[in-house]
């Protein structure tokens, strides 16, 4: 497989630390709300790409965290007047159903919070003051960014240019507190009363942002891991303190491989609650299946922003119901086929379908590149509809659709309903009459691809002697 590595700016053959086995962490929500389809790209993406490295051969251990800690959360708890716990556990409720709604691969998926690991927190903040990389300031506890090596090595950002951009952000009391305005919190020290906090060697308080995900990586996966990923909007400043904290702590190479996915814009614009145009699952699936938001995620490049309309939805739908409705035609030709063995004239189809699957492992093994999987699919679809029929051997139908189910699971589709045929008798008739024309022009490339129409539409069609017959599945 190959992956293109946000540290390098390279496309790169993947090799794991350990043969056969990936360590892969995923920056999962902040959980304060509902889900954004933001938030669901990264997850259906590396979903799938952990699904795809499955396929070939390797064991996952893949981890997405919940930050469950923060001042959005706090804000919420105190507007709700209820716990910060409460708050989480409600939105971390809506998320596992959002989860289930998208088939992310939940059962081998780790979850840790960061409330969870809050003394490994401590003692990550100790280490790095013990080692002279982070000091205590008034209270809270602040990462020295003069001891990172390369700091800005991941996004590309000129440490110079850093600071000046931080010395004109800070307010006179935060730049106070600071050695250096690039210094980030690894420890926030308790402002109001009755806010959740910690007890910790430098009074009470709660974690910053970045120091959850170092904690946990070191925690459940080890010092260093084979992939970590996540949207580009987190390559800076988070992703990019990650490794300077965590690297001058381990003196050891904190990831090997960095993924991120581009963004979502709305009609061509940035998402962004300010601008209106903010989308939750919540809201979508009251009209859509999220199986169609996975399915659209999917369609483009994963590092290429992609645009969000009613319009490009609802194609994505439609394209959808086109491969449902040949699993649902294959599923009935399996159910009622009356020649087991295979047939001699067959063995050329079968031979022919090795090579979806050869096509589909060659675009993936290519940085993932599930627009062309996508592709492979529907030219599979489309083999299917035209040269599987009832007067096939159920050897050979099943075959057909093992094989489409198998790219479908690698992918995360799920055929979740079967679609009804909405066309009337008029158009049918046309199309057939159309392809008959076609025949005699010895245009049989067009007559298939009318077939696969017809097909698409949720209508078999047979040659026989009498004529063309035709059914709706």
């Amino acid at each position: 497989m190959k992956i293109h590595n946000t540290l390098t700016r390279k496309t790169e053959e993947f090799v794991p630390i350990e043969e056969n086995k990936i360590r892969m962490y995923v920056c999962g929500p902040t959980v304060y709300d509902y889900m954004h389809i933001g938030n669901a790209r990264p997850l259906v993406v590396f979903d799938t790409f952990r699904r795809y490295a499955r396929f070939r051969g390797y064991d996952v251990t893949y981890v997405v965290n919940f930050t469950d800690v923060d001042d959005k959360i706090i804000k919420k708890s105190i507007e709700e007047n209820i716990t910060t716990k409460e708050v989480t556990d409600r939105y971390i409720a809506a998320f596992m159903e959002d989860a289930n709604d998208l088939n992310l691969d939940e059962e081998h998926t780790i979850h840790p919070r960061a409330t969870e690991v809050m003394d490994d927190i401590i003692k990550f903040v100790s280490d790095l003051i013990d080692k002279g990389a982070a000091y205590e300031s008034d209270g809270d506890v602040y990462f020295r960014v003069e001891k990172a090596n390369d700091y800005g090595k991941l996004s590309g950002k000129n440490v110079e240019d850093l600071i000046h951009g931080a010395s004109n952000r800070l307010d006179n009391a935060e730049a106070s507190k600071k050695e250096s305005p690039l210094d980030f919190a690894l420890w926030k020290k308790t402002k109001i009363d009755g806010e959740v906090s910690w007890d910790s060697p430098w009074g009470a308080g709660r974690p910053g942002w970045h120091i959850e995900c170092s904690t946990m990586n070191k925690k459940i996966l080890g010092e260093t891991i084979d992939i970590h990923a996540g949207g580009e909007d987190l390559e800076f400043p988070h992703h990019e303190n990650e490794i300077a904290q965590s690297e001058t702590l381990n003196e050891k190479t904190f990831a090997n491989y960095w993924m991120h996915n581009g963004m979502i814009q709305v009609d061509g614009t940035k998402m962004s609650k300010s601008l209106g145009n903010f989308f939750t699952l919540h809201d979508i699936k009251k009209e859509y299946d999220l199986m169609v938001i996975r399915f659209w995620l999917l369609t483009t490049n994963y590092r290429q922003p992609i645009n969000f309309t009613r319009e490009i939805i609802e194609g994505a739908s439609n394209s959808l119901d086109r491969i449902n409705n040949a699993v649902f035609r294959l599923e009935d030709l399996d159910k009622n086929a009356s020649q087991d063995e295979i047939l001699d004239d067959e063995q050329i189809l079968l031979n022919e379908l090795k090579e979806f699957e050869n096509r589909f492992i060659e675009v993936m093994d290519n940085d993932l590149n599930t627009a062309d999987a996508i592709t492979v699919l529907f030219e599979l679809v489309k083999f299917a509809n035209i040269k599987v029929s009832s007067e096939n051997s159920k050897q050979l139908i099943k075959a057909v659709l093992d094989e489409i189910l198998s790219l479908e699971e690698v992918l995360g589709i799920q055929n979740r309903q079967k679609v009804n045929a909405n066309v009337d008798e008029e158009k049918i008739l046309n199309l057939i009459e159309e392809r008959n024309q076609a025949k005699k022009a010895k245009d049989y490339a067009k007559a298939d691809d009318i077939r696969d129409e017809l097909a698409q539409m949720g209508v078999a069609i047979k040659d026989t002697r009498e004529g063309v017959k035709w059914e709706l599945l």
